[in-house]
């Protein structure tokens, strides 16, 4: 195994980080996460790029006056909004994180040692900020190559080529793009899952209930696999669940986005 000196000195030679997070009204959890990656990645070569899908609170006052990047997506919709910030890093790993969960301390190092051992690709397992038994027991799960058990929770690193060889996410999808990415990436390269956690919030599942947040997650998915379209998903979650973060105008904008903003910005691929 490298040594921590070792792995220090071939970062600042070799990797370089892209750390992308979407935000949409992000106010309350955008500030503590953005102190917390500023301090990990001191002295690296990291940048970090929020891509904001239209917040009307203090989230852009929260990120530009930690001189963090700031940039507003021509579409709302977490899977349009980074490919946006993709299209605008300038290293050779991008790493996606949601604004409400919180990598591991030493990430960077974490991921460095998954490239060395040549994954093109890889997520944390999952954890939450409540110790409530049922949310343990689904994080639980998430330490297996399942991809029902993947989360966009649980952040992903990339390598930048990989990432452009597939086209990136779906700008078409609103719901599960996370999981429909890596099932993408692992038929064009390697995933791993690092035997670390991430820290996520677990406001959802207390506002609505965990095991019938599941239970909705779980029909969202089901329809998923029978063919639903993504408005008929949206439909479905809105229905059942209270989340100020996805909006039924949503289901109306999307558009496969991906092919025309990834021509601009690599022309050839």
């Amino acid at each position: 195994m490298l040594s921590q000196r070792t792995i220090e000195d071939t970062l600042k030679m070799e990797y370089s980080f892209s750390i992308i997070i979407p935000t949409f009204n992000e106010e309350a959890t955008i500030g503590s996460l953005l102190d917390f990656l500023l301090h990990e990645t001191e002295d690296l070569k990291v940048e970090i790029i929020v891509s904001d899908g239209g917040s009307t609170d203090l989230t852009p006052f929260e990120v530009l006056k930690r001189g963090v990047r700031f940039v507003k997506a021509p579409y709302k919709g977490r899977g349009s909004q980074l490919n946006f910030g993709a299209s605008l890093a300038g290293n050779n790993t991008l790493y996606f994180l949601h604004a409400d969960t919180r990598p591991p301390q030493g990430f960077i190092h974490d991921i460095m040692q998954k490239l060395d051992e040549g994954f093109d690709a890889g997520c944390y397992r999952l954890s939450f900020d409540n110790d409530h038994w049922f949310l343990k027991a689904n994080a639980w799960f998430t330490r297996f190559d399942v991809n029902y058990f993947r989360f966009g929770d649980q952040s992903l690193f990339i390598k930048r080529e990989c990432f452009k060889s597939i086209g990136g996410y779906r700008d078409d999808h609103l719901m599960l793009e996370d999981q429909e990415i890596i099932h993408r990436i692992k038929n064009a390269g390697s995933f791993t899952i690092i035997p670390r956690t991430t820290v996520t919030s677990a406001r959802k599942y207390i506002e609505n209930g965990p095991l019938r947040l599941q239970w909705v997650f779980f029909l969202v998915w089901l329809n998923y696999k029978m063919g639903k379209s993504q408005a008929q998903l949206l439909k479905l979650y809105k229905k059942k669940i209270s989340d100020t973060k996805l909006d039924t105008q949503d289901a109306a904008i999307v558009r496969p986005l991906t092919a025309d903003l990834y021509q601009k910005s690599y022309p050839g691929q």
